[in-house]
């Protein structure tokens, strides 16, 4: 797989658990949240889609056959600025994993855009503090 590729992989990846509008061949527009896409064919399934009618369907699936358009309607989470905050704090003992969606901090806490979701202890507490700060510059509150 090319770089290209796996890029492009990695950026509809990102799209999992995010609001999106998905367009058909057919016209149908759905908007509702991406739980899972198949690389293989780009097939989809959005749980809670609203049609272009207003009709909420629990769960819609779509063959990457009629799919022509996926709209993402949130910015997503930008893990990269987050490693780069982490390593001011941490210098040298950051990893970013950005296909995978985390962050490793000193080898023991592990960060994602719900933050930490593995370890404890003093570290762990300075890698949430971070996190937390980080999280309300990006929504505007310092």
């Amino acid at each position: 797989m090319s770089v290209a590729q796996r890029k492009y992989f990695t950026e509809i990846s990102a799209l999992a658990d995010r609001h999106v509008t998905v367009t058909t061949t057919t016209g149908k527009t759905f908007t509702g949240t991406l739980l899972g896409i198949n690389p293989d064919n780009m097939s989809l399934c959005l749980s809670e889609a609203k049609d272009e009618e207003g009709k909420t369907l629990h769960r819609v699936f779509l063959n990457g056959n009629t799919v022509t358009h996926i709209f993402s309607t949130e910015k997503p989470f930008d893990l990269k600025a987050l490693a780069d905050r982490l390593e001011k704090v941490f210098p040298t003992m950051v990893r970013l994993y950005e296909d995978k969606g985390f962050i490793w901090v000193m080898d023991k806490v592990k960060v994602t855009e719900k933050g930490v979701v593995e370890g404890s202890g003093p570290a762990a507490e300075r890698v949430e503090k971070v996190y937390a700060q980080f999280i309300g510059e990006v929504k505007g509150k310092p």
